[in-house]
């Protein structure tokens, strides 16, 4: 039996249109880039296997071409629509940070960096750069790392602030283990960050951890 021989109310499409969006199952949500089955399973089928194998959607959305393609013989153009869907939810969130203050709406920059960040399976260490009112400038990728640290070069930092004549800057990186508690090493480097930054008058607002469903704040924990 085929998605299409399904009662109207269960097929992903009708019960989107019907009852939103939210309604659907991460499977279903899915099954709707994936679109077509192969002989013997449809399209949520291979969704639900997705899911069993890759563990999330975040971590199938994080996938190489490689991995992706590697699994149920997806091929090419699955992987691209799903990656466009993502860059498509990214530009949306970065919408909301272009047009409003970002420091009056820190939950819009904790979607933005979350989103951003948490389907890494190893660590990654970014910026935000913002301007004399603390308006969005640009968003940067510094330092890709393993699976428990990045190392972070303070020199390549203050660069990319000169470059982008930003006036305030928000880090940001992962922790893939989950856990979003900051180490001693990230307190560290953190103060280091500030007073190098602080010589050249540009003001760091917040260091933000990104876990697994959690965030932590080094503004709102008082560690700055």
């Amino acid at each position: 039996m085929t998605i299409t021989d399904w009662p109207a109310r269960e097929r992903p499409r009708e019960k989107l249109l019907s009852q939103g969006a939210s309604a659907l199952s991460d499977a279903e949500l899915l099954a709707l880039f994936i679109r077509t089955g192969v002989r013997g399973k449809t399209a949520l089928d291979i969704s639900r296997e997705l899911l069993s194998q890759f563990g999330s959607l975040r971590h199938i959305v994080a996938a190489s071409l490689e991995q992706f393609t590697k699994s149920l013989g997806l091929g090419l153009a699955k992987y691209v629509e799903i990656q466009a869907a993502k860059e498509l939810a990214t530009r949306c969130l970065q919408e909301n940070l272009e047009e409003h203050n970002t420091f009056e709406n820190p939950r819009d920059v904790h979607a933005y960096l979350s989103h951003k960040l948490r389907c890494y399976p190893y660590e990654v260490f970014s910026c935000l750069f913002l301007d004399n009112t603390h308006r969005f400038i640009f968003f940067k990728e510094l330092f890709h790392g393993s699976i428990n640290e990045a190392t972070v070069y303070p020199r390549e930092l203050i660069r990319q602030v000169y470059q982008h004549n930003a006036a305030a800057v928000i880090l940001a990186h992962n922790h893939p283990s989950g856990n979003a508690k900051p180490s001693d090493a990230d307190k560290r480097l953190t103060q280091e960050i500030k007073t190098i930054l602080t010589a050249i008058d540009v003001r760091l607002l917040d260091h933000i951890i990104i876990g697994s469903g959690c965030i932590t704040s080094f503004a709102a924990q008082g560690l700055l």
